[in-house]
């Protein structure tokens, strides 16, 4: 039985590589910017980790409030207050001015993950443990912890993207942080919708943020996966492209604003679109069948939902470039959803970790709020074994309605499906 209390967005707010602001980052997808480049400093120059799509022009004064709370975080979580203070302005809020908000009933659900420090920061207090290059453990306590800032920690903590926010926005109902890799966004959302249906809160800030390109995370993880087209980065990550060889690592933040209809009716809201349906399951990364896994995951989404396989107007993909993740994806929709037009945005932005995924689907939201389905970027050719409905130009959106699919790379896979509101 489909829950009583139905789920609208009416604020979007995005921080990313192509864009700060709903408006830029439309017109990026729109005009196929991309924006990945080269990162300075490596001696190898053949290194696929250069490659990054990192974001530029920010100005953390500008958006996070007090300003002097930015001492206290790191990039990701700068990235996230900013996100998630646009969207508050664009759902028509303000701290100073907040109309018909009840903050008891205002919550916060966010997507995050372990925050990586510069290696700058922390380079001086391990080499206070370093005795003839090798790492002395027993010195930490005596040496290192005198020259660790007090306050270091806070800059890097999980929690605190949606804890800043709270306090900025004066959000005193339900808070939480997920950490499931590059899907915690789209669980943050689902979470936050059902605060939302069961009476718990009346408006939720749900969004994510992150980075894959903290050099410390990167090369815990390795290359393997990163596309290695580094003569060409702006061409480098191609999802369901013929000539596709991996991923390229970004950073960002996606945020929107979910209100329960009757409130955002109430105060004469603009309504973008409305939650129709979700699924969310787990595929074993290694020995699990991520085909099923997927084609299951969006049937039982749309089956949700009620709107039918043959009404869904997009599919925003999970795909990043990767060989094989984005043939198997690819099956999976042309089995669920037939010959639905797909975009892959992460063509653009490269791999956010959490902030991923809402990024994805703000853009999916803005397609379906100006009936246009942006360009695929990099697709040039369409790998023969993705038999599905992707396309390089601009095209109408034909049904008011769309799905974005999300997986992790530990196994979570989460689909949602949202329709025009009115």
């Amino acid at each position: 039985m489909k829950p009583v209390r139905e789920v609208v967005v009416t604020g979007m707010g995005v921080v990313s590589s192509i864009g700060i602001g709903v408006d830029a980052f439309w017109e990026s997808l729109l005009s196929g910017k991309s924006g990945v480049g080269f990162r300075e400093g490596f001696a190898d120059p053949e290194s696929p980790i250069r490659l990054a799509a990192p974001v530029t022009g920010f100005d953390a004064k500008l958006y996070v409030k007090p300003r002097k709370a930015i001492k206290i975080m790191c990039n990701p979580i700068q990235y996230g207050c900013a996100a998630a203070n646009i969207a508050f302005e664009d759902a028509g809020f303000s701290k100073e001015n907040p109309g018909p908000l009840n903050a008891d009933r205002v919550g916060t659900l966010f997507g995050t993950e372990t925050f990586f420090a510069d290696p700058n920061e922390v380079a001086r207090v391990f080499r206070s443990c370093t005795i003839d290059e090798n790492y002395e453990h027993d010195r930490w306590g005596e040496f290192a912890m005198r020259q660790i800032q007090p306050l270091w920690m806070l800059r890097y903590l999980p929690n605190m993207a949606a804890s800043h926010i709270s306090i900025a926005i004066d959000a005193r109902g339900p808070s939480n942080s997920i950490c499931q890799g590059e899907a915690s966004s789209m669980l943050a959302l689902i979470e936050a919708a059902d605060l939302i249906q069961r009476g718990a809160a009346d408006v939720v800030i749900a969004g994510g943020t992150g980075s894959q390109m903290a050099l410390t995370s990167m090369l815990y993880r390795g290359v393997a996966g990163l596309s290695t087209r580094v003569n060409d980065p702006e061409k480098a990550c191609r999802p369901f492209d013929a000539d596709r060889d991996g991923s390229v690592v970004g950073e960002g933040s996606g945020v929107v604003v979910l209100e329960s209809r009757e409130f955002a009716e109430s105060r004469g809201a603009n309504m973008i679109a409305k939650l129709s349906g979700y699924a969310r399951s787990y595929c074993h990364p290694i020995d699990g069948d991520r085909e099923a896994a997927f084609s299951s995951s969006i049937e039982q989404a749309i089956g949700f939902s009620e709107i039918g396989a043959d009404k869904i107007g997009l599919y925003s993909a999970n795909a990043s470039g990767d060989i094989v993740g984005d043939a198997q994806e690819a099956n999976a929709v042309a089995k669920s959803i037939g010959d639905t037009p797909v975009i892959a945005f992460k063509s653009h932005f490269g791999n956010t970790g959490p902030g991923t995924s809402m990024l994805e689907l703000i853009g999916g939201l803005l397609a379906l709020k100006h009936q246009t389905i942006p360009g695929a970027l990099n697709c040039d050719q369409l790998d023969p074994k993705c038999k599905i409905n992707v396309s390089s130009d601009s095209r109408p959106l034909e049904h008011e309605s769309l799905v974005k699919t999300s997986y992790s790379a530990t196994g979570q896979i989460v689909s949602v499906v949202f329709e025009k509101a009115n």
